[in-house]
């Protein structure tokens, strides 16, 4: 194979962009921050920028990958999820706290009604799929509800306060595991990625969604059932993003209804394009999503670092990413093409 042979086969893989965007984005940092990439323990835990990225970027992982399916469905998007996560958290600090403000002891156990929490997501997620699947409403109208009510769910549900959880046992998910160096919704996000994949790979699922979104009316002829299957996309993208509420829940060991997955389904959406997916439907690379989502991640993380307010923040982060978006269109792409065929004519 000649190098220029395994040039065209690199630079024409799936993820040789978003691959190359996330590099992108950390040798910027690496230039305006010379000890970017240095991590330290202390009192036996990692720093650093690298790791703060990983770990904060645990929950958008986990949103993307249920946007993903969302999306290779249904060709639209879910921008309810992070309304959804406020739900999914609201619920599961009420029940520990057993209705009060603030609590240092359990009403129940965490396992419990962290799992109630993510089922009220999944209803969350199968009202979404239902109006999209069955009654064929646009998915961003459809999610739009959601998107507006969510957090006035999660405002009812508190009672309009923060419902504070003050027992170590519940700041665990979203901190460190004993003595374990490593935060532990890495490892969460690691654990969603895995089990995704196996449904993705050893079941037909995957294959389907994908058929269903590039064709429903096809799939049908062929004997597959594209509404359930796209009630189950969202169904899916429901529950991880209630998974995601209960870890950032865990974080701030509190159910924050305005602040838990503010902005995040924006986020997500944006990892998806930036992973190289088609917003329209159809195939999709999971792998792709995850990487575009610590993308945004260090995107974020870097315009922290570099002192960028709070306020600012949306406007350097569109900036970046509608040239990293341009750069991954099929326009740009065949434009660069053409130049490098006529200079190889010349």
């Amino acid at each position: 194979m000649t190098k220029k042979s395994f040039w065209n086969r690199l630079v024409h893989t799936s993820l040789f962009l978003p691959v190359v965007c996330l590099i992108a984005v950390l040798l910027i940092n690496l230039i305006q921050t010379p000890t970017f990439f240095k991590v330290s323990i202390n009192n036996g835990v990692l720093y650093g920028y690298i790791i703060d990225i990983i770990n904060r970027g645990s929950e958008l992982v986990i949103l993307a990958v249920g946007m993903t399916l969302v999306t290779a469905a249904s060709g639209g998007q879910d921008i309810s999820v992070g309304a959804i996560m406020a739900v999914a958290a609201a619920i599961c600090c009420q029940l520990l706290s057993g209705g009060k403000v603030s609590t240092n002891t359990l009403a129940m156990p965490i396992f419990i009604a962290a799992l109630v929490g993510i089922l009220a997501a999944g209803l969350c997620g199968a009202f979404n799929g239902l109006l999209v699947a069955k009654f064929k409403i646009q998915p961003m109208v459809a999610t739009l509800i959601l998107f507006t009510a969510g957090r006035g769910i999660a405002q009812l549900v508190t009672k309009g306060q923060i419902t504070y959880v003050r027992v170590p046992a519940y700041k665990v998910l979203g901190g460190y595991i004993g003595k374990c160096p490593v935060p532990t919704p890495v490892f969460v996000a690691i654990l969603t990625v895995i089990v995704m994949q196996l449904i993705l790979k050893k079941t037909a699922l995957g294959l389907y969604i994908e058929s269903v979104g590039i064709n429903g009316s096809a799939s049908r002829l062929v004997g597959l059932n594209s509404t359930l299957l796209k009630f189950i996309s969202y169904v899916i993208c429901g529950l991880l993003a209630g998974l995601a509420g209960i870890v950032a829940s865990s974080r701030i060991y509190s159910a924050d209804a305005n602040n838990i997955g503010l902005n995040m389904e924006m986020d997500a959406i944006l990892a998806v394009a930036l992973g190289g997916n088609n917003l329209g439907g159809g195939k999709f690379n999971m792998m792709g999503s995850i990487i575009g989502a610590y993308t945004i991640q260090a995107l974020t993380t870097s315009l922290y670092a570099m002192n960028v307010s709070a306020d600012q923040l949306p406007v350097y982060k569109a900036i970046v990413v509608v040239v990293i978006v341009v750069i991954q269109s099929p326009v740009f792409r065949k434009k660069i093409a053409g130049l490098s065929k006529r200079k190889a004519v010349a």
